[in-house]
Formats: structure tokens, sequence, C-alpha cells
């Protein structure tokens, strides 16, 4: 049972981990035991939006964590589906709906990938080297590795594109006049790709938080609205025998987050401080949905909200509080940097309570 559909069960799924919006089904973000990490975006593209619920980008974020053992595996498994249920319905909790095309970023130990979508129709390319940025709007152009053996045709039968000279998929199937909000994402793309390449050749955990608590460029918005609700950086090592390192803030503005570290092994230990609540009588699941609203905040999120009012409240105080944050994420990067050269031998157990004991310890904070 995904969000709005139900779809046939595969025979295995694996373990993931998933940053998601409490009320769907799916993820923005998230990894798999296999070290397979996918994120989405929306983007709007000439092609219409579906209004019938199908699946949502979410949806097919956290099927191709469960169902692909590699990236390219987590990229077929996208568009099988796509190709069979097609995407649709609204992406957000409230009664006028707000769809949109996806756009996903889909990595694993050894390759990487940009997959971008509009409707059925889908271009993907590989990333062979550097660093590679999306940001709600299609930016595969010529480089085109694979692609949905009817995409020419549609833009050619729509009349976008001619058929003669190079095809770009993004400019064919982006739209000429852009939703207001989009315009936005154009300089939050450049500036994304403009810090990565300031950093090419030694792109770090770190310098990955720090780019993603940027708040000149837009990419961390701490406005309500559109916040950036959940933050994550994921380490993976081309080295078998290394750990995947996954770090997630599980509270929003990730420029007064801790980034906390989470690593895959037997006999995790749960943690119900970042599971939102159930709901019996779930506003998003009756028909007519998001008729009322309901509470979904986790208690580290309640925690974490009371702490940011204390911030700004109380200057030093606040200061505290942030520099006590940081020291904690400290702590926590340095221990897996530890663990990533080999210095530290991992510890099952330990790592076990890893993601329980940092989300313990900044609850003690607040």
């Amino acid at each position: 049972q995904c969000t709005y559909l139900e779809i046939e069960q595969a025979e295995r799924t694996h373990a993931v981990v998933l940053s998601r919006p409490a009320w769907l089904w799916g993820a923005e973000m998230g990894a798999n035991e296999h070290g397979v990490c996918v994120g989405n975006e929306g983007v709007w593209t000439r092609e219409p939006v579906g209004q019938d619920e199908a699946l949502l980008g979410m949806d097919l974020v956290r099927l191709a964590l469960e169902r692909g053992s590699s990236a390219r595996e987590a990229l077929e498994v996208i568009t099988a589906l796509l190709e069979r249920y097609g995407q649709g319905g609204s992406c957000k909790e409230e009664p006028v709906p707000f769809i949109y095309h996806n756009t996903f970023l889909l990595a694993d130990r050894t390759e990487a990938w940009v997959l971008e979508t509009a409707g059925r129709y889908w271009a993907a390319q590989q990333i062979r080297e550097g660093s590679r940025n999306i940001s709600n709007q299609l930016s595969i152009g010529k480089e085109i590795t694979a692609e949905h053996p009817g995409l020419r045709q549609r833009a050619r039968s729509q009349g976008w594109w001619s058929g003669d000279g190079e095809f770009s998929f993004a400019q064919v199937f982006s739209l000429t006049q852009q939703p207001p909000r989009m315009e936005a994402a154009k300089a939050r793309y450049s500036a994304g790709r403009e810090l990565l390449q300031q950093h090419a050749g030694h792109i770090t955990a770190e310098t990955f938080m720090a780019i993603l608590r940027d708040k000149a460029s837009g990419i961390c918005v701490d406005t309500e609205g559109f916040r950036t609700a959940g933050s994550m950086v994921s380490v993976l090592p081309r080295d078998p025998a290394l750990p995947c390192i996954h770090f997630f803030t599980a509270t929003p503005d990730p420029s007064r987050s801790v980034f906390k570290p989470f690593v895959f092994v037997a006999g995790l230990k749960p943690v119900p401080q970042v599971r939102s609540p159930t709901f019996r009588d779930d506003p998003a699941k009756q028909i007519p949905r998001f008729q009322s609203t309901v509470d979904r905040r986790h208690e580290l999120y309640r925690r974490h909200q009371a702490a940011l009012e204390l911030m700004e409240s109380d200057q030093e105080q606040g200061q505290k509080l942030l520099q006590t944050l940081q020291d904690l994420e400290k702590q926590g990067l340095e221990g897996m940097n530890a663990l990533l050269e080999g210095t530290v031998a991992p510890c099952p157990e330990e790592l076990a309570d890893l993601f329980f004991d940092c989300v313990e310890a900044e609850m003690k904070f607040y």
C-alpha cells in the first residue's frame, strides 16, 4: 500500500532508512542496506501533471530503495513502475492539490545517476566524475545515457522538437513560462553547482553539511511554508570493507540542527523519538482527504522547536545551546571519520545503538 495506490509486492525487499513527510508512505530521501541512496525534487514540465491519484515521486524513492540493490537497479525500478502506474496525486497535506513531476539523484558505492521525468517519459544521465546537484528544474541536457523509448517521438508529435540537431531533454521538455517558485530554483541550482565546484577534489561530509546550511543561496530555507524540513548526507566508501554512513538531522533547518550518524548493522536499536505518531482516523487516508489537520511532530522535533524558540528569545543561551549542538555533531563526525580511515574497528553492538544514542544525547541537551 503506497500513499494512494496499492501495487504488487516484491518477493524480497531491502532494509531502508527514510526521511519522509509523516503523512505519506514514501520518502523524500533515504538509503538502503546495500549503500544505495535516492532523493527527489519536484519539477514542472510541458507534460501535464496527473490529477488522478497514482504513485508520488516520494513513493518511487522508497520503492527504489526497497527493491534496488544498486543505483542502476533502483533507477530501473522507478522507470518500470512509472511506465506501469504513472505519477500523480497531491504531494502536500492540504485540501488544495499540489502536484508535480520528479527528478531523482541516485548513488551507490560505485556509480551515480540523475533521473528526470515528465509524466511517464524520462531521461537518465550517468555521472562519471566530479559533482552533480538537482533543484526543482530539469537539468539533463544532451548528455543522456538512457531514455524512455518513446521520448523523442513524443517531443516531435507535440511540436516541441523538430527532430533536427541534437536533442536536449531540459530544453525540449521544460516549460517556456516557469511557475514563479521555479525562478528561485534556478538561483539555487546555480549556487549549489558553484559551491560544489569551489570544493572540487576535496569534498567531505562536512563540506556537504556546510552547503546544506547555506542560507544566502536559498539552499537552506528557515521560513515557514517551504522550510527545509530534513537534511541527509551519506558517505559511501568504494571499499566494501568499510561501512556506508548516513547522517540525518531528523529536524528542520540544518543550520540549527545536528547531523547524527546511522549505519546499517544487524540488531539495530529502534529510535521512537524520531518516528511520527500514527492516527486511527488519519485525514490523509480518509476520502475526501485532508479535511482536518493533526499534529505529526515527533518527540525530537517538538523539543528541537522549543530549543529554537529559546535561541530566538535569549541570544546568549541560544548561542550556548548552538555551540553544544555543534560539539555533539563534531564528536559524531570524528568517530565516523576514525571508522572510515580504518583507525577504529567497527563494533557491531555500538553501531546498532549509534543513532539512538546520538538522538538521546541531543534530547538531553534540549
